[in-house]
């Protein structure tokens, strides 16, 4: 169990949630949080939004009974984290976008702070919202240039030719615009994604969050949940 150290509320849906932890987990990579005994039965997995050497943070939407539950937390009370689970964003240096909507601009905190430690490479963060915009300033410290956009579609503004490495995370109609965008400029194979799935053990143990992939089934939890873009999108 760890303690949590701070969790406010950013607007009428969002929260940032820090608990203490030792972990040093990769950008992209999430963890099966859990604050209750017995009802939800399952862990909500939460990607990982920022780490340093003694706690780890998370960046959250209110979407149902589990989330709603973490809201109650208070500085002192104990969470289940277990451990750091699955495949994050590899490695990235040149020109890097990155793009991301709703709650999937979570993961890209972290990696546009660690990609950014590379003098060689410049960051520039796409971030799309339905509603009132978060976490804006912080976002602007992590990168070289940072557009924002509430409505409309955030992938009209990225240029896909103009990079090098394109990662994102957010809905999967975002990330398969993006992923038909690269296509037609010749940057398929440029785009990581990060895909959201509803997990039940979080080790690829149940298969319940088992997705089609052009290298046949594969486990969102387990396998993933960055894959390549054409990977996940090859029907496109």
């Amino acid at each position: 169990m760890s303690k949590v150290l701070e969790n406010r509320q950013l607007n009428e849906d969002f929260w940032l949630l820090k608990a203490a932890c030792s972990d040093q987990p990769a950008p992209g990579q999430f963890y099966m949080l859990r604050s209750w005994t017995e009802y939800p039965l399952l862990s909500r997995p939460i990607s990982v939004f920022d780490a340093d050497a003694d706690s780890v943070s998370f960046l959250y939407k209110v979407v149902g009974k589990g989330t709603r539950l973490f809201t109650e937390l208070k500085p002192g009370d104990e969470i289940e984290l277990g451990r750091a689970l699955g495949n994050g964003y590899s490695p990235v240096h040149g020109k890097v976008a990155m793009v991301g909507g709703g709650v999937g601009i979570a993961p890209l905190y972290l990696a546009a702070k660690t990609a950014l430690q590379n003098p060689d490479t410049t960051v520039d963060l796409y971030l799309g919202f339905s509603g009132t915009p978060v976490l804006e300033e912080e976002y602007r410290k992590v990168c070289t240039k940072l557009d924002v956009k509430v409505g409309g579609f955030i992938t009209d503004d990225i240029e896909p030719k103009d990079y090098d490495v394109i990662l994102t995370c957010g809905p999967v109609i975002m990330m398969k615009v993006l992923y038909r965008k690269c296509k037609e400029q010749g940057k398929a194979d440029a785009l990581d994604i990060s895909m959201e799935s509803r997990m039940g053990c979080g080790i690829g143990a149940c298969l319940g969050c088992s997705i089609e992939t052009s290298n046949g089934m594969k486990r969102v939890c387990k396998d993933g949940p960055v894959f390549k873009g054409s990977e996940v999108f090859f029907h496109e």
